[in-house]
């Protein structure tokens, strides 16, 4: 039996049977020429194909951002709002007019309609998003007195 020096060690010796991701993933790709395939040790392919590799990659990660990007900037809407309304409920209901109307998406179109409170002036439209919130409140306050009561006309008509 013999003695172990160190018993976190399994191997004496380094694995042999290394793999190389990196020629699996060219080996097989064909080359600027229909005719041959990329050779292994082509150092120039593979690198044009590890760049292409990652820019893909890169483009994938990128479209993926937009989404985690709206959900924070939605929270910062919210929170933006509940700052200009400090009543909770009066908050609440203009949370759900927003909710209803645009998905609290600043970009929202809905025919003439644009943003957050789905207005028709052209300037409310290149507004963003934090104005596009103070002028919604100032209409609604302006119209309907309070948040819910806007809220009420909305769930009886269909519209504020």
């Amino acid at each position: 039996m013999r003695l172990v020096d160190n018993l976190w060690t399994t191997r004496r010796k380094p694995a042999s049977n290394r793999v190389d991701n990196f020629n699996c993933l060219t080996g097989l790709l064909p080359s600027s020429s229909a005719s041959e395939r990329v050779c292994a040790d082509s150092s120039l392919r593979r690198l044009v194909v590890w760049g292409s590799l990652c820019l893909s990659m890169a483009l994938l990660a990128l479209q993926a951002q937009p989404a985690q990007a709206t959900t924070k900037s939605i929270d910062h809407y919210k929170l933006y709002a509940h700052s200009r309304i400090i009543n909770y409920e009066q908050y609440k209901c203009l949370s759900r007019i927003i909710y209803k109307e645009s998905r609290w998406n600043p970009q929202a179109k809905n025919g003439s309609h644009f943003g957050l409170g789905q207005m028709r002036s052209e300037h409310y439209r290149t507004l963003d998003a934090y104005r596009q919130i103070d002028a919604t409140i100032k209409y609604i306050t302006n119209r309907y007195g309070s948040m819910c009561n806007a809220w009420r006309f909305h769930e009886r008509v269909g519209h504020y």
